[in-house]
Parts: structure tokens; sequence; C-alpha cells
């Protein structure tokens, strides 16, 4: 029947050679922020047309490969090569185009890849001392840092930030909270975030 079918050798080879080459360059490509989760349908014409990129440009190599005794002479060397046409050359060029499109030389002809400040920021994950202002007009002071965490892209912003902090009356961080375990930060609720360069790990200025 119909799994009989899709078990076939031969269409699990075209499947594996026009998909998961494409679709570990979409995986990699999300991982660095350059696009968000789409379709499956969406995501399957993109997995054929990646992969066929991949194919174009390792034509010559893949040409010389097949057309040498490499498959009989040396049977490890030609998986290893297939492996690397399969999974590491996807993730290869979906690198260089992430440092390509973060590159001044693009970045004036193009939009930046990121499309959210918020992304943009959190995605670095330098440490700050953050002051987030609330629509109600209260403040929440903390440190994000290592054990910190920020939603990214297509998620709705949040904000986890390791410890609470107390302000002093000239808004400055004076310390900690008594037992903090951080705090949580719905961004439906924020109307900024300020930030402070984390250089010193007790709180004072």
């Amino acid at each position: 029947g119909e799994l009989m079918d899709v078990l076939d050798p031969g269409k699990l080879v075209l499947f594996i050679a026009f998909v998961i080459p494409g679709f570990v360059s979409l995986k990699a490509y999300e991982a660095l922020g350059l696009g968000s989760p789409r379709d499956t349908n969406q995501q399957l014409i993109d997995a054929i047309a990646y992969s066929c990129l991949n194919y174009a440009i390792l034509s010559v190599a893949i040409v010389s490969v097949e057309l040498s005794d490499l498959r009989s002479t040396s049977p490890w060397t030609y998986g290893a090569f297939w492996f690397f046409v399969l999974f590491i050359a996807p993730i290869g060029w979906t690198c260089a185009v992430w440092k390509l499109r973060h590159s001044e030389f693009v970045l004036k002809a193009i939009p930046h890849p990121v499309g959210r400040p918020w992304d943009f920021v959190f995605a670095q994950r330098r440490p700050y001392w953050v002051i987030v202002r609330l629509k109600d007009g209260s403040q929440i002071a903390g440190r994000y840092d290592s054990e910190s965490f920020a939603s990214s892209s297509p998620q709705p912003e949040q904000i986890y930030l390791q410890e609470a902090w107390r302000l002093n009356q000239d808004g400055g961080f004076d310390r900690a909270r008594t037992d903090t375990a951080g705090i949580i930060v719905l961004g439906s609720e924020v109307v900024a975030i300020e930030l402070f360069h984390l250089t010193r790990r007790d709180g004072s200025e």
C-alpha cells in the first residue's frame, strides 16, 4: 500500500537526497535567527529548493567523486563525502549567508536580517543590569546574565531575569531582593526596557 511505496528504497534515496540537505539548511537558518518557522508545505518546498542549490554549488565535486572509483576503493571516504554533502555543507552555506547578511556592506543595501530590536539585543547574550518600565508606571529591576532568558521571534516577548533587585532613591541598583530566584516579565506589560552594562557583580555602580 502507501506505506510500502514510501519505504521503497529508491523513493527513500530521493527523499534523503532532495529534502535532507535543505531541511538542515532551514533549521540552521532558523537557529541563527534569520527566519521563523513556516508551515509544513512551505518548508518542504524550501527544503527542495535549498537542496538543489546545495547540489549546484557542489556539482563539480559530486560528479568527480561519482566518476571515480572512490566508492569501491575507499567506502569510508565515499561515505564521509556524502555525509559532508548532506549535512555539513548545508550548515556551512547557511553560516556564510549569516555572515554576509551581517556585514556592513550588505546592511547598507538591504534591511538587517533581525526584524526586532528585542531579538537583536538579547540574541547577543550579553549581561546587563535591567530596569523594566511597566504600563502602570511601576518599575522592575534585575540582573540579566548567564542564567537569564529572553524569548525570540515568533514567540511573544518575555524575559526572565535571574535576580530581582531593589532600586535606591537615586534610581541605582541597591541590592538583590531577599532569597530572589528571579522574575519573569511579560512583554505585553512593558513600555520600555533600560539596559546598563554589567561591569560589577555586586550591583554597585
